[in-house]
């Protein structure tokens, strides 16, 4: 064997959870990927060619937004696949976030063909991506859930501090909130049952009564 023959060889026993199967197609189709930490490995309107397999190493997929505020959606550790890459792959569509190595990386780079052969010749290859996919997928909802959401529930305690009368009472109802504050109704009661829950509010027809001040400021504020 070569040495590269023997390196690639290091890398597919290197990658955890595979199968003899997924193994012996890594050996045919599989090629030796090395990336310094800090290298930017896609970023969004880039097309995906291929996915590399992490035998060491992180990478970390976020995204920014326009005023440059970056968020992350989920880091790659070895034994599991970039749901990015993979539904870029498979799906022959661009990038929509970007791909960085949080440190030197080692592993095996496949194209669409291999990563197919993989998951028809694999049943612990194809275990693995959708075990990753189906965590990926609540992650990104927990994800939401806190950038969404929690920007509603400041904006929600920022709107009841400032309509409160000297009683701490708001005179709205939960459609009138919702439409103030640019939201649905649904999404505005959830959170005022919420705040109930914990002690901040209490609900009566027509009018939310605020118990905690102190609270609610804080929420306001981020």
């Amino acid at each position: 064997m070569s040495r590269a023959g023997e390196v690639e060889e290091q890398a597919i026993r290197a990658i955890p959870g595979l199968d003899d199967s997924a193994r012996a197609i890594l050996g045919l189709y599989g090629k030796r990927a090395l990336v310094p930490a800090g290298t930017v490995i896609f970023r969004p309107g880039q097309a995906c060619e291929q996915l590399v397999l992490l035998a060491r190493g992180m990478v970390r997929v976020r995204i920014h937004s326009e005023s440059g505020r970056e968020i992350e959606l989920y880091r790659v550790l070895p034994g599991e696949t970039c749901v990015l890459s993979l539904a870029c792959l498979m799906g022959e569509r661009p990038y929509e976030a970007e791909g960085i190595a949080e440190s030197d990386l080692a592993g095996l780079a496949i194209d669409r063909g291999t990563l197919r052969r993989l998951l028809d010749g694999s049943s612990r290859f194809r275990e693995m991506v959708l075990a990753v996919q189906t965590r990926r997928i609540y992650e990104l909802i927990a994800l939401v859930d806190v950038v969404a959401f929690h920007r509603t529930e400041a904006r929600l305690a920022s709107h009841l501090l400032q309509r409160c009368d000297e009683a701490m009472v708001v005179a709205e109802t939960h459609q009138a909130l919702a439409h103030e504050i640019g939201t649905a109704r649904e999404v505005v009661s959830r959170r005022l049952k919420r705040l109930e829950a914990a002690g901040i509010v209490a609900l009566e027809r027509g009018r939310v009564l605020i118990r905690d001040a102190r609270k609610l400021k804080e929420m306001a504020a981020g």
